[in-house]
């Protein structure tokens, strides 16, 4: 039997525990993954995980976004709203092909077959991300700038970005290869900036 492992804590113990979470997905499935399968790869007890997740669900919820795309760093400040767009948007598809690569889709399919995933994942769509932070600052700035005038940006619009660069995802490296810059200008020329720019200008009281 494996033995905890008493010397980790804090952060590096947590990354153990989704680490051996998602190998445990990969190998068994979500449908016989158990807290005792991944504390036995972690090195560490039952009682530690349940510490801070409440349930499998959670935990393989928790797994799944420690290798998110939705975790994009503020870009740099470009001067201008597309430029920074497309580096956000590049950010966005290089952490997506990543993800692929470890076959995060096919893995994450089988869980979201579960219900209780399900309704996770609908409260967790509905929260802050550091992506949407990302996206609400950037429209900030533009604002700023004067490019764009104030403007209520809705949730789903600041989390457009991935669910966009999904959708260029079919089979791994289908966006970001050899096409991969002019794809995302494409979207941020032809999608993005134009509905910005469209909410810029709609009446509320219409």
């Amino acid at each position: 039997m494996t033995q905890p492992k008493s010397r980790r804590r804090g952060a590096e113990l947590e990354a153990a525990i989704l680490d051996a979470a998602w190998e445990e997905l990969r190998e068994v499935g979500y449908g016989r993954l158990t807290i005792e399968g991944v504390a036995a790869r972690a090195g560490t007890s039952k009682p530690v995980i349940y510490r801070r997740w409440p349930g499998r669900p959670h935990l393989v919820l928790a797994a799944w976004n420690a290798r998110s795309p939705s975790k994009i760093p503020v870009v740099q400040d470009t001067g201008t709203l597309r430029e920074d767009l497309i580096l956000l948007f590049g950010s966005i598809a290089r952490r997506a092909n990543e993800m692929l690569t470890e076959m995060a889709a096919g893995v994450m399919s089988e869980a979201f077959r579960h219900p209780e995933i399900g309704r996770l994942l609908k409260l967790r769509l509905n929260e802050p991300s550091p992506m949407t932070e990302a996206v609400e600052k950037i429209v900030g700035r533009a604002v700023e700038r004067g490019e764009l005038p104030p403007i209520e940006l809705p949730h789903r619009t600041a989390r457009l970005p991935l669910v966009l660069i999904r959708s260029e995802y079919p089979q791994p490296g289908n966006c970001f290869g050899e096409a991969g810059e002019s794809v995302i200008e494409e979207i941020v020329d032809d999608i993005y900036l134009p509905l910005l720019k469209g909410l810029s200008t709609t009446d509320p009281d219409k």
